[in-house]
């Protein structure tokens, strides 16, 4: 088996990563820590880089390096140590990946988070290459974003074009002349300024494929967000006739056009008037797909391992129907800890921790169901997510944003 850093050693970048490897990540978050976690049983050893010395991750990782996602020498020095580079989070800078690049191969590339990564060039890009959008605009300046909530018609979101998560870096716009007040509270930099849409229907598609351009594509869940963002999805979606045919074969264009290797998500929006448009694309796993570990033969992290290392895809077959809802760092008060052993009370209801600090507005788990229909996954795990709270007199942490592009 390899020993890790074949690459650095001046061995051929060859497709294949065979178990025994190891896998280099950028970022240390959640998503990084259940990737690891995936990795352990096909025997890989995972190396990661992160700016937070106590990031979820580094209890499960072989290495961590402390490091800023623009730190290009950091980044090289990740990958010298890797036989194959993956990202669970998208604002690692191009002159690192490119860095690592150089050292074993980063799936997805550089080119593709170049695409991604700034959410004015990706709408561009969708929209150059024909694939459906609502109505966008640039904003460089305050009179640029009056203007473009005045072309649009209507209230709209103003998105900071880089960065921003769970909600964050974006605003309502109501009208015009609120424009100044949402530029200043965004920081004041190029924004991208959608139409608010008149939804039906939020959902999502994830895409694995390998080097070779073998792909999957899992069963489409059905989302629910609050407040721009998710409070539950339920994996499969119960969707009207065709429209999972139609996202399927949205998703699967898209990672192709892109040549994403790894795992793209493409959030999905179907309006009241029957259009499905594509709001944002992530490619690295992605919260509307948590619940594939409890509901895939194969979940999105262990998809993420096969399909960066080359190795056969799993089955996106589902077993059961999944609903997850997130647990925030909100529910933690001074009446103590949420009240985990009443939600798991529920039966086929599981607990999910990333190991992370609880402070409001931060997603620190998430709970899932199964169950033998969607609605009744749903159903459990809102009620588990009911008996969490300690304190009944506390308001619900986030109230419903219907028609939100968030």
């Amino acid at each position: 088996l390899p020993d890790g850093g074949g690459a650095a050693r001046g061995a051929p970048l060859s497709l294949l990563v065979p178990p025994g490897s190891t896998i280099g990540l950028f970022g240390g978050g959640q998503l990084g820590r259940m990737v690891a976690l995936a990795a352990r049983p096909l025997g890989y050893r995972v190396h990661l880089l992160d700016p937070d010395p106590d990031c979820a991750a580094r209890p499960v990782a072989d290495r961590c390096l402390t490091a800023a996602f623009d730190d290009a020498a950091a980044a090289a020095e990740l990958a010298r140590g890797c036989d194959v580079v993956t990202l669970e989070i998208e604002k690692v800078s191009q002159a690192s990946l490119e860095a690592a690049a150089r050292h074993a191969p980063v799936r997805p590339g550089p080119a593709v988070l170049a695409v991604v990564r700034d959410k004015r060039r990706q709408k561009d890009w969708l929209a150059g290459n024909g694939f459906p959008v609502g109505p966008y605009r640039h904003a460089d300046s305050v009179l640029e974003l009056e203007r473009a909530v005045g072309e649009l018609g209507g209230p709209c979101f103003a998105k900071a074009a880089m960065g921003g998560y769970d909600g964050r870096g974006q605003l309502l716009v109501a009208r015009a002349d609120l424009a100044a007040a949402a530029w200043q509270e965004l920081g004041g930099g190029p924004l991208l300024v959608e139409r608010v849409l008149d939804l039906e229907l939020e959902l999502s598609v994830l895409v694995a494929r390998r080097p070779g351009g073998e792909s999957a594509v899992y069963p489409i869940p059905l989302n629910r967000h609050e407040r721009q963002v998710l409070a539950w999805s339920v994996l499969p979606g119960r969707l009207p006739e065709g429209v999972s045919r139609q996202a399927e074969e949205l998703g699967r264009a898209i990672a192709e056009a892109l040549g994403v290797e790894g795992l793209l998500a493409v959030e999905l929006f179907r309006t009241r008037d029957g259009w499905l448009l594509v709001n944002e694309l992530a490619p690295r796993p992605h919260n509307t797909f948590h619940g594939t570990l409890e509901a895939c033969l194969t979940s999105q992290f262990e998809q993420l391992v096969r399909a960066v290392c080359d190795l056969p895809l799993g089955s996106v077959e589902v077993l059961r129907p999944t609903a997850i809802v997130n647990v925030f760092g909100d529910l933690w008060s001074s009446a103590g800890a949420p009240d985990f052993a009443a939600a798991l009370e529920i039966p086929g209801v599981r607990l999910h921790l990333y190991g992370k600090e609880p402070r409001p507005g931060r997603k620190v788990g998430h709970l899932a169901a199964v169950a033998d229909s969607a609605d009744e996954a749903v159903r459990r795990v809102l009620e588990a997510a009911g008996r969490l709270r300690r304190d009944p007199a506390e308001p619900p942490a986030r109230e419903g944003a219907p028609g939100s592009t968030g």
